[in-house]
């Protein structure tokens, strides 16, 4: 539960929407959506501390957000922050509220997916990938692997990414050679140092780098050309990704629509395979 006058990390997010950010104030907006339970008492020179920025930095993006200045911007938060707090009393338990938090995270989701246009470009650009190469280390692996064991069946080349260190270089650069022009990645919280890196290395490789990540303001977007933002749950003590996999699900919907007939002829074809070896039970 948020302490009173802490604002969560959704709200934080909704003061950034529409307004365009540059990279060090993108860093700002971070560290506050990270240290969301504190950032109402946090001074400007903390919060430029914390994000590794100067002060006057602070100072300019509070008034980017239309506030005369920090102190200003630091009211605004308390407001939230008591909202929360009185939306928490009537929310249930603990751990209802968590899946109550799970339903806004989708119902947020939702209100993104009303520009389907650019979810059916990121499919034409995924489909289209031979081979496509997907990222996920660390707590992101199962995603990418959900993902995968799907898009396998509608896409001829799919290779999965879960292992960091040298090797995943090697198998970018072996990827890039065998014709890959596009990489999905999941990038969620605690952001793998090694994940950034890999992203790094795949956009110098050329390649266009899709990620779905849990905020447009995540450490992903300064090194992906496309962020599809998709919040993490983070009341329990292990964050809740009902929001990335759904996202996941619906770019690979994207992927099947981008080339239809293709798509329905592998499906055929597996389930014919499926039923001469007898796969599965229903």
């Amino acid at each position: 539960m948020n302490e009173s006058g802490a604002a969560s990390p959704d709200r934080l997010l909704d003061l950034f929407h529409g307004v365009r950010l540059t990279p060090t104030q993108r860093r700002i907006a971070h560290c506050l959506v990270r240290h969301a339970g504190a950032a109402a008492y946090l001074s400007a020179a903390e919060v430029a501390e914390l994000a590794g920025v100067s002060q006057p930095s602070v100072t300019r993006f509070a008034m980017a957000l239309g506030h005369d200045g920090y102190p200003a911007l630091r009211r605004r938060l308390r407001e939230l922050g008591a909202r929360d707090a009185a939306d928490q009393d009537r929310a249930g338990n603990a751990l209802q509220r968590a899946v109550h938090a799970e339903r806004d995270n989708l119902d947020r989701l939702a209100a993104q997916l009303a520009d389907a246009d650019r979810v059916a470009e990121v499919g034409r650009l995924l489909a289209a990938s031979r081979p496509l190469p997907v990222l996920g280390l660390r707590a992101a692996a199962p995603l990418a692997a959900y993902f995968a064991y799907f898009a396998a069946k509608v896409h001829p080349d799919v290779r999965v990414f879960d292992d960091g260190g040298s090797m995943l270089v090697d198998r970018l650069d072996q990827a890039v050679a065998a014709g890959a022009m596009a990489m999905l990645a999941f990038v969620l919280p605690r952001y793998p140092r090694e994940t950034l890196e890999a992203l790094r290395e795949a956009r110098d490789a050329g390649l266009t780098v899709v990620a779905i990540t849990d905020s447009p303001v995540s450490p992903a977007t300064e090194h992906a050309q496309v962020v599809l933002p998709a919040a993490v749950g983070a009341d329990l003590v292990f964050d809740l990704h009902t929001a990335p996999m759904t996202l996941a699900m619906v770019v690979l919907q994207a992927i099947c629509d981008a080339a239809p007939a293709e798509t329905q002829d592998r499906l055929e074809a597996f389930e014919s395979s499926a039923a001469r070896r007898q796969l599965f039970l229903g």
